[in-house]
């Protein structure tokens, strides 16, 4: 465990192999074997909410939610990463797309790394509070919090290439913009990850292939009275 811990604190002081060693696979199994342990981690505290019935429900949300908050940050990137490639190209930024994706990956294990320290207390707001409206809003504040402390990781990483190109600089807002589209929806299509009361527990729900953007207009639209 020692060894771990050791590499969640490289990651998060930027530590040269996690940018710099750019013909090492091993370095880059390392950032993706991080990634995948720390988001299980947070994925177990956040599928562990009590309002369901029965143990094994309980169990099984667990271990569904665990798989699923490493899978969603795997996936979006997996996505998100054809279109910044083109970009780089249109840019003239080919020559440095490893290092961009290098210095992506090790922010999305970083990111990883946060959720799970914000673990103990998503573990206490479930020992506090029953209420399941209250745990959703809780863990979408912990991931807002998370995402917004990867993003000053992320621009540690990045600042050695926008010093190189000002054009970097943009490709990296471009790159933030298409992985918060591709992520919303890939959260809505992996609901639940916290158990609702009364449902029983399903790795996908059934109308999981909506629009996650069509619903919220529809509540922004019922909001307005329309």
């Amino acid at each position: 465990m020692s060894a771990w811990l050791a590499s969640a604190d490289d990651i998060l002081r930027k530590a040269p192999w996690t940018t710099l060693q750019l013909g090492s696979r091993r370095a880059l199994v390392r950032l993706f074997a991080c990634l995948i342990l720390f988001g299980l981690l947070y994925g177990a505290a956040m599928g562990s909410y009590r309002g369901l019935v029965g143990e094994s429900q309980w169990l099984r949300q667990i271990v569904y939610s665990a798989v699923k908050v490493p899978l969603l940050f795997s996936v979006t990137f997996a996505i998100s990463l054809p279109s910044f490639f083109v970009l780089n190209s249109l840019f003239g930024l080919r020559s440095d797309f490893d290092r961009a994706v290098r210095a992506l990956v090790a922010t999305q294990a970083g990111l990883a790394i946060i959720l799970a320290s914000l673990a103990p207390l998503t573990m206490l707001w479930y020992a506090s509070s029953d209420d399941y409206r209250h745990a959703l809003l809780f863990n979408g504040l912990m991931f807002a919090l998370a995402s917004l402390s990867a993003q000053w990781l992320l621009r540690g990483y990045y600042g050695p290439l926008i010093a190189a190109n000002r054009r970097h600089r943009w490709l990296l807002w471009t790159w933030g913009c298409v992985y918060v589209l591709v992520a919303v929806q890939m959260a809505w299509l992996l609901r639940p990850f916290i158990g609702a009361p009364g449902l029983e527990v399903t790795f996908l729900r059934e109308e999981a292939w909506d629009n996650a953007y069509i619903y919220v207009a529809r509540l922004v639209r019922h909001a307005l009275g329309f």
